[in-house]
């Protein structure tokens, strides 16, 4: 009985965002453009054409690998029916507060404060976002509780074998690997088994991305990253003050503002849980836990691409569930306390002020939420809608954002960002003129980018003419406002097309 407050809280939240979507946008959509590139892969893979973007070229498009299999054996026994994705997505989210719930009872053996973590984790922004968004953090939030609720009992084989799936799902969720495995007795027999896991589990996504790209990064992240340690040893060079001092203190920033916003009470109680962590568990608990604290100044100083808070945080939310259990420490410490007058009210009003938090950060939450499916309904798949009804079948496709239009129109697509062509990536770093030189040698017949990218290259209008364009009346989630789709000179249906040496 216990576990109906968090599905009820699970319910609730979930029907606002539908509801909200259902305002905005009008139909049942994804609110980022990343999560057909999901689709496409897992489309491929249940077709057998293999780990691919363009249907039998291998490539490492995918930083959530693990998801993307998921999505391939659901897209195996049913057809690639985008929208079931939804269904995994909200079970994983449900599962990864319920176990929230089994993590806090573990950790402060106080059957109220786990009930209210398991509740305050399924009301969570973060994680109903996750549920409905097609992307695989709802995913890297189950795995890395269970991790930690493993480890905190002691099955340590257990433990390396689920975060190691959570980095799969998540790389960022290395760090919380990382720290639990030196939270433990360093001893060559323990060592054995996380590292065993680490190369069984990880090690054959890094050979795919050596083979496929060159480097043990996905390409995905090769062309995102934007200094830091990775981007330091891939050539690019910043000044030390801004990767060591400016970076670090601005994702710290957005970090705390990013909780304020899942939780205006997260960022203190944080603090407090921790703490009491600390004291009780010591290293064992508490050094896994500091992943809570650790996280920005992992991402601003190894690998940074924007900030913590970026795209509802789709980089943090698995540390949404550990957040939580953190979170309702201090509460559980109170009811140790009873005997101390006041602390029963004082307890009281916590969980009350945790609980109201959760509810008055919700609606803005779903309101993005339904912003942002309208954004891509609106851009992404309307402009594949176009390219199905005014292309042929073989339009070879040029685009910046290749998730949508590449999965709804079935056309091979050369990704000018990199993700899924990392060929192109070496030429990127001439800028606009790189592009235009790979663009010459792979000769698409359309290219549709957002203009205000691609200024130089847009301009060319001897090369690139303009047949469609779509403009978002409020832009919330989208790379640029309007995006436009160029007719080139390489179309093979011009009668004096150039010749192209691909």
């Amino acid at each position: 009985m216990r576990g109906l407050l968090p599905a009820g809280a699970f319910v609730l939240g979930l029907g606002l965002f539908l509801l909200r979507e259902h305002q905005l946008a009008g139909v049942a959509g994804f609110p980022l453009d990343d999560s057909w590139i999901h689709f496409q892969f897992a489309r491929n893979l249940a077709e057998g054409h293999g780990f691919s973007y363009n249907p039998g070229v291998p490539v490492a498009g995918s930083t959530a690998p693990l998801w993307t299999l998921v999505l391939g054996a659901l897209f195996l026994v049913t057809g690639s029916h985008p929208l079931l994705v939804k269904l995994v997505g909200a079970a994983a989210s449900l599962g990864a507060a319920f176990v929230t719930g089994r993590l806090a009872r573990a950790w402060s053996d106080d059957r109220a404060a786990a009930l209210l973590a398991a509740a305050l984790a399924a009301l969570s922004g973060p994680l109903l976002w996750g549920a409905l968004s097609g992307m695989e953090v709802s995913l890297a939030a189950l795995l890395v509780a269970a991790g930690l609720l493993a480890h905190t009992r002691g099955r340590e084989v257990a433990a390396a074998i689920l975060l190691a799936l959570a980095v799969l799902a998540r790389p960022e969720a290395m760090l919380v690997l990382g720290l639990t495995w030196v939270a433990g007795p360093l001893t060559p027999g323990r060592t054995v088994r996380y590292t065993v896991a680490g190369i069984v589990i990880i090690g054959p996504w890094v050979a795919f991305n050596l083979v496929t790209g060159g480097t043990p990064l996905p390409a995905t992240a090769a062309a995102k990253i934007e200094g830091g340690l990775a981007g330091f040893l891939a050539g690019t060079r910043e000044p030390a003050a801004r990767t060591f001092l400016s970076r670090p203190w601005d994702f710290w920033k957005e970090w705390a503002h990013w909780l304020w916003d899942v939780n205006s009470l997260l960022p203190f109680l944080i603090v407090g849980g921790l703490g009491l962590l600390w004291w009780r568990g010591g290293r064992r608990l508490g050094l896994p836990a500091t992943a809570l604290l650790l996280q920005p100044l992992a991402m601003a100083l190894l690998a940074p691409y924007r900030g913590p808070a970026f795209q509802e945080g789709r980089y943090a939310i698995h540390l949404i569930p550990l957040a939580f259990a953190t979170a309702v420490l201090p509460m559980a410490a109170l009811g140790r306390a009873r005997e101390v007058a006041g602390l029963t009210r004082l307890r009281r009003l916590l969980a009350a002020g945790l609980a109201a938090a959760a509810l008055v950060s919700l609606w803005p939450a779903a309101t993005r939420y339904g912003w942002a499916v309208q954004n891509i309904e609106s851009m992404q798949v309307r402009l594949a809608q176009w390219v199905n009804a005014h292309t042929p079948l073989d339009a070879r496709l040029a685009l910046n954002d290749v998730g949508a239009i590449g999965y709804l129109s079935r056309r091979p697509v050369i990704d000018v960002m990199g993700l899924v062509t990392p060929a192109i990536l070496p030429y990127k770093k001439d800028g606009e003129a790189g592009v235009l030189r790979y663009l010459e040698r792979a000769c698409p017949d359309y290219l549709i980018v957002f203009p205000a990218w691609f200024p130089r290259l847009t301009a060319m209008h001897d090369r690139f003419t303009p047949v469609e364009r779509v403009r978002l009346r409020l832009n919330t989630v989208a790379g640029a406002e309007e995006m436009v789709v160029y007719e080139t000179v390489w179309r093979r249906a011009h009668p004096g097309a150039p010749p192209c040496p691909s």
